[in-house]
């Protein structure tokens, strides 16, 4: 037996189910419609498909499913899709399997679950931009019609399919997995460079390295409800030793704000030298630079005006990722949204210390009283 679900019994009447049976109808392929257990029978085989509405997921426990498939998953919620992976055990089925079909509606649960990061045995599947060529056959200028309809960011992800967030601007506008993300290595000819935002949860930190006017993020260190020496302790177990030297620096309130009792900085100088042999040496700044200008500058470097990438981010970096598609301003102005989810900005704000106090653009050369040679 399978189950085909959709978020509420009306699209499941109204859109799946009259979908389903037309499929059939047009494969002759027979079946029984029970209207009375909303159950379709396959003549052939004698399997089961029962239809069921997906808002109230409690109802679905007690059912030994072969396979389930949602229509609609990102308008389902994310218990729902958990019961039914429970339902998966059908003791006569050879497989196991379940299934859901979506269009992209921001960085949700079906984001997080199928394309940020995956459980083993899971994958998916997203169609091209115009691979339907079923549907431009009978309307060529589908396409057209809608982007002269839809403002941008809706047209990318109602009709492309593409993963926007829709709740306001993305700060990191220049940000593309595509673009900017990778597989790095460690040089170990090239210093490291390890910046920090204090927060107590998280804790963020990147390892970087600078090659020549490029920035390649190697590592992140997140630790929810940390201390200071425990970020220190988690450094050292992953880079226990760098002959060329590190540099640290990052978040200017490290020096006076009271993480854990000391000035954090004075926590690290004291960690790495106590516990590691490495040569540290500390870029700390009397004062964080102006949001906006640090926001730009990390804009610049992942992609400037014109056209060239300063800055590469390793794969396994998944909150930096996150941070760099996801932070979005507050609606009623320039603010970064630290609201909405406490676990952006924070990965990101790390990288953008570093390329502040590293590659900054050095201050313009004012007027002068004679001619400059």
């Amino acid at each position: 037996m399978g189950l085909i679900g959709s978020p509420t019994y009306p699209m499941l009447r109204d859109s799946t189910q009259v979908a389903i049976l037309e499929i059939l109808d047009a494969n002759r392929i027979p079946y029984e419609m029970k209207k009375a257990e909303n159950t379709l029978v396959l003549s052939d085989t004698r399997s089961r498909i029962v239809f069921r509405a997906l808002e109230d997921f409690e109802r679905l426990r007690g059912t030994n499913l072969a396979w389930f498939g949602v229509d609609e998953l990102t308008y389902t919620q994310e218990e729902a899709w958990l019961r039914l992976e429970g339902r998966l055990r059908d003791p006569k089925a050879k497989r196991l399997c379940g299934f859901g079909v979506w269009t992209p509606k921001g960085y949700d649960w079906v984001y997080r679950k199928f394309v940020h990061s995956p459980a083993p045995g899971y994958e998916c599947i997203q169609a091209r931009p115009r691979e339907n060529r079923h549907l431009l056959e009978h309307v060529p200028d589908f396409y057209k019609r809608l982007e002269l309809s839809y403002d941008d960011r809706f047209f990318r992800q109602e009709v492309l399919g593409e993963y926007v967030n829709m709740a306001g601007s993305r700060v990191y506008s220049a940000f593309s997995q595509h673009d900017h993300v990778t597989t790095l290595s460690l040089n170990s000819w090239e210093r490291l460079y390890w910046a920090l935002d204090f927060n107590v949860d998280p804790m963020s930190s990147v390892i970087a390295q600078i090659v020549g006017n490029q920035v390649r993020v190697l590592d992140e260190i997140v630790l929810r409800r940390a201390t200071t020496e425990e970020a220190c302790a988690e450094f050292l177990k992953r880079y226990p030793r760098h002959d060329v030297g590190v540099v640290v620096c990052g978040d200017a309130s490290g020096s006076n704000q009271q993480t854990t009792g000391s000035a954090d900085y004075d926590i690290i100088k004291e960690h790495l030298a106590t516990h590691s042999n490495l040569k540290v040496e500390y870029h700390v700044p009397k004062c964080n630079p102006p949001v906006r200008e640090r926001i730009n500058l990390v804009n610049a470097k992942l992609r400037s005006a014109s056209g060239v990438i300063g800055l590469f981010i390793d794969e396994k970096c998944k909150e930096l990722i996150q941070d760099f598609e996801q932070v979005t301003y507050k609606t009623d102005g320039y603010q970064l949204d630290k609201d909405r989810d406490r676990m952006r900005t924070h990965v990101s704000d790390a990288v953008g210390y570093l390329v502040w106090q590293e590659l900054k653009p050095l201050p313009p050369i004012g007027g002068q009283a004679q001619r400059m040679l």
